[in-house]
C-alpha cells in the first residue's frame, strides 16, 4: 500500500467508531487503528446472544464489517468517507468465547473502490478460535463526511 493520503487518520477514525451509536449498543472498542487495518473487540454478554448463547451472528457480521470499513477509511483523503457496498461472509464456528476480535485489513485500495477482509475470532481461555470470514468492497465518497447533519443526513464537504 502507499503513503496514507491523511496524516491523522487515526484519529479520524476513532472519531467515526466513537460516534457510531451501534458500536456502543454492543459495548465494542477499536484498540488497534494502523494503515490499511484496524481491530474491533467486543465482549461476550446476554444482550448480544442468540438462543444457544453464542454471540448473534448478526453481531459478527457487524463487527466483522465496521473492522474492514475502518480499515478502508485509514487508506481515503481527510476530505472523504466510506461506505459498504457488498460484503459475503462464511460463518466457520459458533461465536463462543469471553470476547470476540474483528481484524480488518485492506487487500487492495483503489481510488473509488476498495477491497478488504476481515476476520473474527472468538477469545476463550486465551485461545483464539477462527468464526468468521469476510471479504467485502467498500466505495470511497470523495468530498462526503461521515458526520451527520442535524437532518440525519451525512454531511457533503463542498
Amino acid at each position: 500500500m502507499h503513503k496514507p493520503a491523511d496524516p491523522d487518520f487515526a484519529e479520524r477514525v476513532l472519531a467515526s467508531f466513537q460516534r457510531q451509536s451501534a458500536m456502543d449498543l454492543i459495548q465494542a472498542s477499536m484498540p488497534l487503528i494502523e494503515y490499511g487495518s484496524t481491530e474491533i473487540h467486543v465482549p461476550h454478554w446476554d444482550g448480544i446472544e442468540q438462543q444457544h448463547g453464542y454471540v448473534h451472528g448478526g453481531v459478527v457480521g457487524m463487527i466483522a464489517d465496521s473492522a474492514a470499513g475502518y480499515a478502508a477509511m485509514t487508506t481515503v483523503p481527510a476530505s472523504a468517507s466510506v461506505l459498504t457496498v457488498e460484503y459475503k461472509m462464511n460463518l466457520l464456528a459458533p461465536a463462543d468465547g469471553e470476547k470476540l476480535v474483528a481484524r480488518g485489513k485492506v487487500v487492495r485500495a483503489g481510488r473509488t473502490l476498495i477491497v478488504t477482509q476481515a476476520e473474527v475470532f472468538a477469545v476463550k481461555d486465551g485461545k483464539e478460535t477462527p468464526c468468521a470470514l469476510m471479504q467485502q468492497t467498500i466505495m470511497a465518497m470523495h468530498g462526503k463526511s461521515d458526520s451527520k447533519t442535524p437532518n440525519n443526513k451525512p454531511e457533503t464537504n463542498q
